[in-house]
């Protein structure tokens, strides 16, 4: 395993010489888009590709899965099926609130090895908050987080996407909205996991399923105590092409939600 706090290092020093700069100071001609809808930055990439001169140094034959690395190419992915450890990296998440100066954004990594997630790690640059999981446990700043929250759903926080559910289950999502106490985004789904494992919000309930999104985040919560699953009730595997999953504080929250869901 690496230590985590050289890879807090690693990102503290991204983030003071790449990210930082540019907060606030971005020109029109440093955002693009992909596919003509999801924003990209020139920081996006140059975070990206110090990541990728750095981490695979960190361990010998490891391979190297970003955001914009699949964008060239998909098969990357194909990594994840490999015997070595493979790095996935969110360079930033959270693009369009970095690109419009608000705060919550985050970079994202994670490292997993034959299909088991190994390590994830999340950096906010602004407050240079760090959390990370391993096989002991969730810790922010080196303290370590035990999540043991109990809520119903008319008093649970959350989001729910809009944007990737085919037409039945997002009419049969909206229907649901009311039935919890608030249903808000962060823009920045590595910020809300890192909320949910603080027990400063509840759930998310989400379609598509990148794994530079996912990994990290999903590892935090669950080891942290929370729980993630699919609606036919098995936890993601982030090396499957698959959609919908609630991550959120508890494996009965989980299955509230999944109830509410199947009986609309």
């Amino acid at each position: 395993m690496i230590n985590p706090y050289d890879l807090r290092e690693i990102l503290y020093n991204i983030s003071k010489d790449i990210i930082l700069p540019s907060f606030g100071n971005l020109e029109k001609n440093q955002i693009s888009y992909k596919d003509g809808k999801d924003i990209v930055t020139d920081i996006d990439v140059s975070v990206e590709k110090e990541l990728h001169n750095i981490l695979p140094k960190l361990i010998k034959n490891s391979n190297f899965i970003g955001e914009e690395s699949y964008a060239k190419n998909n098969n990357i992915l194909n990594h994840y099926l490999s015997e070595e450890f493979c790095w996935t990296v969110d360079p930033i998440d959270g693009t369009s609130n970095f690109a419009k100066s608000k705060d919550r954004f985050a970079v994202m990594v994670a490292l997993t090895k034959s299909k088991k997630i190994i390590q994830s790690f999340i950096y906010k640059p602004l407050n240079e908050d760090f959390m990370y999981a391993d096989h002991s446990g969730t810790y922010l700043n080196n303290n370590k987080i035990n999540l043991n929250k109990k809520i119903s759903i008319e008093n649970a926080i959350g989001s729910i996407s809009t944007k990737y559910w085919d037409e039945f289950k997002n009419n049969k999502l909206i229907s649901i909205k009311n039935k919890f106490a608030n249903i808000n985004s962060y823009g920045s789904i590595g910020c809300e996991y890192f909320d949910i494992a603080l027990g400063k919000r509840d759930f998310t309930l989400l379609s598509r399923l990148y794994p530079w999104d996912h990994i990290p985040g999903v590892f935090i919560v669950r080891q942290s105590g929370g729980h993630d699953c699919h609606f036919d009730k098995k936890e993601y595997k982030f090396y499957k092409d698959s959609k919908n999953l609630i991550v959120s504080n508890s494996k009965n929250l989980n299955y509230d939600i999944l109830n509410l869901i199947e009986g609309e």
